[in-house]
C-alpha cells in the first residue's frame, strides 16, 4: 500500500535497538531536571493553547513527520482491499477498550485495593482510568507503527477514522461510564490536537514527496529524518516526567496501584487485537499498528479532560499521568514482541 512496504524490513539501527534504555534515562533525567530547574519546566508548562502544550506538540510533530513522509496518496484505494485491520481497530477501540478499562478500574479500586485507598480517592482514580480508556491514540501510534515497519498510509487512515469517531463518541462514553448526565469536553483541545498531530505533519509529508518526486529520493530522505522521530519521543518523555516528577516521587505506592489495571488493560487489549489480526490473516504491516493503536492512549486529551473536570491536583489527573508513565515501556515491549513475531503473519 506504500512504495516502501514491498521491501524487506531492515534491522533496527543501533540507536533504535537501545530505545528502551534511552527512554528509561529520559524518565530519570526528566524527574531530576524537574527538581533541579523547576523554572524551566514551569515555562514549558505555560506554553499552552486549549490545554495542548506547544512544546510537546512540536516534539510530537517531529515524531510523526517521518511517518507521514511515507504516506502515498495513490495507495489509499488499497484500504478497501484490506478492511479487516480497520474493523479490528474500531471494534477494539470503541466496543471493548473503554468498558474493560472501567471494569478493571472498578474491580481494583472498589474491591482489591479497597483496604489501601480511601473511597473518595478511589473514585478519582477510577475516573482518570476511564478517561484513559476512552481516548485511543492519535499521535504516538505513528512512532509505534514506524518501529514495527507498519504501513504508513493504512495507519493514517486508522487514526483519522478514530479521530472522527472520537469527536462524537468520547463524551457520551465517558459520561456513561462515569455515571453522570453531563460532561464538559474541551472540543478545542481535540480539534487542535488533530490539526497539530495529524493534519499538519501529513500536509508537510505530502508536500515533501511532491518536491522530491522519485521514490528512491523519498526513501533516502525518509531514512535521514527517521532518527528525529526517536529523539522527539525521548525529549517528550523527559518533559512529561519533569512536569510530574514531584507527584511521582511523593506517592510511589499510589502510582504502583494505578499502574496495575493499566498494565493488565494494555497487554490484554494488544492480545485481543493481535490475535484477531492473526486469525483473520491480516498482513503484519497492518496487524501490528492495528493492535498498537488500541493499546496506546491519547493521553494529552485524557490529562486535559481530567484537569478540566477534577482539577490539576486531583486523583483523576494523577491517574492519567500514570498512564503516560506506564505507556512508553509497555509499548516498547509490545513493539519488540510484534517485531519478533512478524514471520508468523501473512506476507501480503
Amino acid at each position: 500500500m506504500t512504495d516502501t512496504t514491498a521491501q524487506p524490513p531492515a534491522a533496527m539501527a543501533g540507536f533504535e535497538r537501545l530505545l528502551s534504555l534511552w527512554v528509561g534515562l529520559a524518565m530519570i533525567g526528566g524527574i531530576a531536571l524537574g527538581a533541579w530547574v523547576p523554572g524551566l519546566f514551569a515555562a514549558i508548562a505555560a506554553a499552552e493553547i486549549a490545554s495542548i502544550n506547544l512544546v510537546v506538540a512540536v516534539l510530537i510533530w517531529a515524531m510523526v513527520y517521518p511517518m507521514m513522509l511515507g504516506v502515498d496518496p495513490a495507495a489509499l484505494g488499497g484500504i478497501a482491499r484490506q478492511p479487516k485491520g480497520l474493523m479490528i481497530t474500531l471494534a477494539v477501540n470503541w466496543l471493548i477498550k473503554p468498558f474493560t478499562m472501567a471494569l478493571l478500574a472498578v474491580l481494583f479500586f472498589e474491591h482489591v485495593f479497597a483496604p489501601f485507598v480511601a473511597p473518595e480517592d478511589a473514585a478519582q482514580y477510577i475516573a482518570g482510568l476511564i478517561l484513559l480508556g476512552a481516548a485511543p491514540c492519535t499521535a504516538m501510534v505513528f512512532v509505534w507503527s514506524q518501529l514495527t515497519r507498519g504501513d504508513e498510509t493504512y495507519t493514517l487512515v486508522q487514526v483519522s477514522v478514530n479521530d472522527l469517531i472520537m469527536v462524537v463518541a468520547f463524551a457520551p462514553i465517558v459520561a456513561l461510564l462515569l455515571g453522570v448526565t453531563e460532561i464538559v469536553v474541551p472540543w478545542e483541545t481535540l480539534v487542535l490536537a488533530t490539526l497539530l498531530y495529524v493534519a499538519l505533519p501529513l500536509a508537510a509529508g505530502l508536500l515533501t514527496r511532491r518536491m522530491l518526486g522519485r521514490a528512491e529520493r523519498i526513501a533516502e530522505v525518509q531514512a535521514k529524518v527517521k532518527p528525529v522521530s526517536a529523539l522527539g519521543l525521548i525529549a517528550t518523555v523527559a518533559i512529561l516526567f519533569g512536569l510530574q516528577g514531584e507527584v511521582i516521587l511523593d506517592r510511589p505506592l499510589v502510582i504502583a496501584l494505578i499502574a496495575v489495571p493499566i498494565l493488565l488493560q494494555s497487554y490484554g487489549i494488544f492480545a485481543i487485537a493481535y490475535a484477531a489480526a492473526f486469525a483473520l490473516k491480516v498482513p503484519h504491516r497492518i496487524a501490528a499498528p492495528c493492535a498498537l493503536i488500541g493499546t496506546s492512549n491519547f493521553f494529552e486529551l485524557a490529562v486535559a479532560v481530567a484537569i478540566s473536570l477534577f482539577g490539576l491536583n486531583s486523583g483523576a489527573a494523577l491517574a492519567t499521568v500514570v498512564g503516560v508513565l506506564v505507556e512508553v515501556p509497555v509499548m516498547l515491549s509490545l513493539v519488540a514482541f510484534a517485531n519478533r513475531t512478524r514471520a508468523r503473519f501473512a506476507a501480503a
